[in-house]
């Protein structure tokens, strides 16, 4: 690929950023009526106030505008990114026990107060960028708080990682630990260790405690050793507290997720023998996803078990990742199908995903290629994380990928 070609990229990533994304989220998206953002949109903007507004949304946001803000700081980002600060820090946080609560109703009254971990993650992964934006103390004294709640009550001593939820007082949940009705009711899943290690690699990035880097290396080796399936190169989703695998399924987007996500831990921790081979399994990682997960338009497909796709279907967040993590493992492997993948990849989301009309990108591409329409343009779980980040990493590593071939 030559070097206009990828400053093309670079540019159709930075247009999508600041003139699709972000004017979405800075516009429509808010809800002026009760603070913060609406809790559900329909693809053409209409509200439905009797849906949740979730901790992970509101986490994702605050984390998206705080990291756009260092790429590019503006005073309207600053804003958004101070808007979502006092929303998360004044509704969702509970002041008596601690913790996160995992659903508000439209008026900021709690819905749901149980610690799902996988939420509280996503606060401290907030919080933490939002101090390396603005260097505000109290934020990062509450992801610190968090980070001691979660290792007091939900991680397991005995075998090793986190539980999935606790009570609202931080005791064993005895209900329901699903995150939704999509998942199984298992003490233990990947979803939930992938964002605590991509959660604890920012805290790490600002709060050099020897805890959060001992806890990074035991996320990393549970990855090697308990949750990538070393036959497949997959991913389990989900075990009982003992770690036996209770799924039979694999998600390309959490795969491709992984990949890139794992390097980012062990480049972090800076332990050069460690980054090494955690790049050689994310390269081979990337290698099976690209071979098994791509469909003839460039587009990652959803699911498979046992080798063939269960479903066809082509989410948003699964196409972001495949941007990041092709070109990371071009970045690793210097190999050209791996670029030519995260632009196609690019390319897909152009063509299918942006809402040229209304804003930001469709949920879900159906295997027959239509939009589709029962999903919501916004709601506690469709933000702006993926779409932002893609972008940012994509600008970063397109910056890192000209630097290299200028000095060659």
């Amino acid at each position: 690929m030559s070097s206009n070609e990828l400053k093309g990229f670079s540019q159709r990533a930075s247009d999508q950023l600041f003139g699709h994304i972000l004017p979405f989220w800075c516009g429509p998206a808010l809800d002026h009526e009760q603070g913060g953002w609406m809790g559900w949109l329909s693809n053409d903007l209409k509200p439905d106030r009797t849906q949740p507004k979730g901790l992970i949304v509101n986490s994702r946001i605050l984390w998206a505008f705080s990291a756009v803000h260092q790429a590019r700081p503006d005073a309207l980002f600053k804003q958004m990114a101070g808007r979502a600060f006092d929303f998360v820090m004044n509704h969702f946080w509970d002041a008596q026990l601690g913790g996160a609560f995992w659903q508000l109703d439209n008026t900021g009254r709690v819905l749901d107060d149980s610690k799902k971990i996988y939420g509280q993650a996503f606060y401290i992964y907030a919080l933490a960028e939002y101090h390396r934006a603005f260097g505000v103390p109290v934020a990062l004294a509450r992801a610190i708080d968090l980070f001691e709640l979660i290792e007091r009550h939900a991680h397991d001593p005995g075998h090793g990682g986190y539980l999935e939820v606790r009570q609202r007082n931080w005791s064993e949940a005895d209900a329901d630990a699903r995150l939704s009705d999509k998942d199984m009711n298992e003490k233990k899943s990947m979803n939930n260790h992938l964002h605590l290690l991509e959660a604890y690699t920012n805290l790490y990035r600002v709060w050099k405690d020897q805890r959060v880097e001992q806890r990074l290396r035991e996320l990393i080796a549970l990855f090697e050793q308990r949750i990538l399936d070393p036959r497949t190169l997959h991913l389990h989703h989900f075990f009982n507290e003992q770690w036996q695998v209770r799924s039979d399924t694999y998600t390309f987007g959490h795969d491709i997720e992984g990949t890139w996500l794992l390097c980012e831990a062990a480049e972090v921790l800076g332990d050069a023998a460690l980054l090494k081979r955690v790049q050689a399994v994310a390269l081979r990682m990337a290698e099976v996803t690209l071979r098994e997960g791509i469909d003839a338009d460039g587009a990652l497909r959803y699911e498979g078990k046992g080798g063939k796709i269960i479903d066809a279907g082509k989410e948003c967040w699964p196409q972001a990742e495949a941007v990041i993590g092709f070109l990371n493992a071009f970045q690793l492997s210097g190999d050209e199908k791996y670029l030519n993948a995260s632009l196609r990849a690019w390319d897909f989301i152009e063509n299918h995903l942006v809402d040229r009309v209304h804003g930001e990108w469709f949920w879900r591409i159906t295997p027959e290629g239509r939009v589709d329409p029962t999903l919501p343009k916004v709601s506690e779980w469709k933000g702006p994380y993926h779409g932002s980040r893609a972008c940012l990493e994509t600008l970063h590593r397109l910056r890192a990928i000209s630097a290299g071939k200028e000095q060659h």
